[in-house]
């Protein structure tokens, strides 16, 4: 659906309000159509995000699991190796430029 939206339960340390924000805004975005909104619809837009926060931070809060909380480093570099898998690795910039020793 949206890349910008990640996973918040279960992480040490607990997602942050801003990032319930966020992931929400991207729901709302994506769901609208709109990046930001008119006049005309910014306050239901408004209104879209906070609701969509309020249900994620009630879900969040409302969920159990027997599992340990994930690490955000190491979910990261996780990510960040599917990516290279998925787009291959970037060239060093010294060489991308036809530089050479």
């Amino acid at each position: 659906m949206c890349r910008n939206i990640r996973t918040l339960f279960n992480f040490e340390p607990p997602a942050t309000e801003l990032e319930i924000r966020d992931a929400s805004l991207q729901f709302v975005r994506k769901l609208s159509g709109f990046t930001v909104p008119s006049k005309a619809n910014e306050q239901a837009f408004d209104a879209a995000v906070e609701r969509v926060a309020d249900a994620a931070r009630a879900l969040i809060r409302s969920m159990v699991t027997q599992a340990p909380p994930r690490n955000r480093e190491v979910e990261a570099t996780k990510a960040r190796e599917r990516s290279a898998l998925r787009f291959g690795v970037q060239a060093d910039a010294t060489t991308a430029a036809g530089i050479e020793d």
